[in-house]
C-alpha cells in the first residue's frame, strides 16, 4: 500500500491522487496542516512540502518526480509512447506548473499590478492552449494523459473564482472550455479532493490579505 502524504488545498497532491486513481493503484492518503507541521513530517520531507510518495521504506518528493516514478512502475500509461509526442507532453505539463504559480499571485498579492500582470499571464496560456487543442475531449484527444492530470487541479480553482469575480479569463476559448468541463466530470478528477473543498478555496481565498479578497463581497 502507497501513502500519499497531502494537504487538503494542494493541487500538486491532486495531480498525484489523479494519476494513481486513474492507473488503479490502491493507496492511503495522510493529510497534514502545513501551518502546523508535524515532527514526524519535517522528518521525511526535505523541503518541507506535500505531496509525498511513501514506497515502503522510501519516500519521494516533488508532483513531478512522484507522477513520472508511477508512470515508470504502474499501468496504464499515461505519456505518450513516441518520444516527441512525450516531450511535448511533458513541456505542456511545466506550462501547467507556471498556471499553477500565477494563481498563486492572483491568490495573494496586495498589489493591484501584479495582480493584473499574473492575470493577463493567464488568459495568455489558455489562448496559446487553445490553438493546441484538437477535438478533444482532453489534451491527446479521447485519450487521458499526465497532461490532463496537471491541468485539472488548475481549472478547479476557476470554479471558485467564477463565482465571486469576473477575471475573463476563458473568454472567447472553446476548446479550453470544453477541456475543463471533461476534467471536471471525470471521477479521478472529483475524488481527488474533499466534497467541501470548494467552501475551503473560498475561506482560504477570504483570509488573505490580497488585492482579490479585497474586491470579494
Amino acid at each position: 500500500m502507497l501513502t500519499l502524504v497531502s494537504f487538503d488545498l494542494c493541487p500538486y497532491v491532486q495531480r498525484a491522487a489523479i494519476a494513481l486513481a486513474e492507473k488503479g493503484v490502491p493507496f492511503e492518503r495522510r493529510d497534514v496542516d502545513l501551518g502546523n507541521k508535524p515532527d514526524w513530517f519535517k522528518a521525511i520531507s526535505p523541503l518541507g512540502k506535500v505531496p509525498l510518495l511513501q514506497v515502503d521504506d522510501e519516500v519521494l518528493f516533488e508532483s513531478a518526480v512522484i507522477v513520472e516514478y508511477l508512470e515508470d512502475t504502474q499501468a496504464p500509461p499515461l505519456h505518450p509512447a513516441e518520444p516527441l509526442a512525450r516531450a511535448r507532453h511533458r513541456a505542456w505539463m511545466e506550462v501547467g506548473s507556471s498556471i499553477l504559480a500565477d494563481i498563486w499571485t492572483v491568490e495573494t498579492t496586495p498589489d493591484r499590478a501584479a495582480f493584473d500582470a499574473k492575470a493577463a499571464s493567464l488568459r495568455d496560456k489558455f489562448q496559446r492552449l487553445e490553438s493546441q487543442l484538437g477535438k478533444g475531449p482532453y489534451f491527446d484527444g479521447e485519450r487521458f494523459s499526465l497532461v490532463d492530470a496537471v491541468f485539472a487541479p488548475a481549472f478547479r480553482y476557476f470554479d471558485v473564482f467564477d463565482r465571486l469575480i469576473d477575471l475573463g479569463t476563458f473568454s472567447g476559448l472553446p476548446k479550453v472550455q470544453a477541456w475543463r468541463r471533461a476534467l471536471a466530470a471525470r471521477l479521478s478528477v472529483k475524488d481527488a479532493v474533499v466534497a467541501d473543498y470548494e467552501a475551503r478555496l473560498e475561506a482560504f481565498l477570504r483570509r488573505q490579505r490580497s488585492w482579490l479578497a479585497g474586491r470579494l463581497g
